[in-house]
């Protein structure tokens, strides 16, 4: 498996947070990117959405399926990464850099409590947890 930076906040729905002051960025885990295979089609959230904790933010398809995507904090699109939207294939090749999704204004740092760390994270994952 790949790394798994320890400077970041993970979901159960293989997202991770990069949290940056009030202002969260979005990604999906390098273990989630190696089990949908190529992507091939993200959509994204446009700026000025108000997201909820945990409710679904955006689609990414693959080679091998069609994934929803779930926001592991509630706030506000700040900013979505236009870049990966013609260039899919970033998001395989770097997931936890260039490959980033979304940046998301928090309403309610609380949330961040709820998100497992890097170390917790390998667990679940290796765990078979999808």
């Amino acid at each position: 498996m790949a790394t798994t930076p320890e400077d970041l906040k993970y979901s159960k729905t293989h997202e991770w947070v990069r949290v940056e002051g009030s202002v969260v960025t979005i990604g999906i885990t390098d273990h989630a990117q190696a089990e949908l295979g190529d992507i091939t089609y993200l959509d994204l959230p446009e700026p000025g959405r108000v997201l909820q904790y945990d409710g679904q933010f955006g689609e990414v398809e693959s080679v091998k399926a069609v994934s929803e995507l779930f926001s592991p904090v509630s706030g506000t699109v700040t900013e979505i990464n236009s870049e990966i939207v013609d260039h899919t294939e970033v998001v395989n090749e770097d997931p936890f850099g260039n490959g980033w999704l979304i940046k998301v204004e928090l309403s309610d740092p609380s949330e961040l409590t709820q998100l497992m760390t890097a170390e917790d994270y390998l667990k679940f994952a290796e765990a078979g947890a999808h």
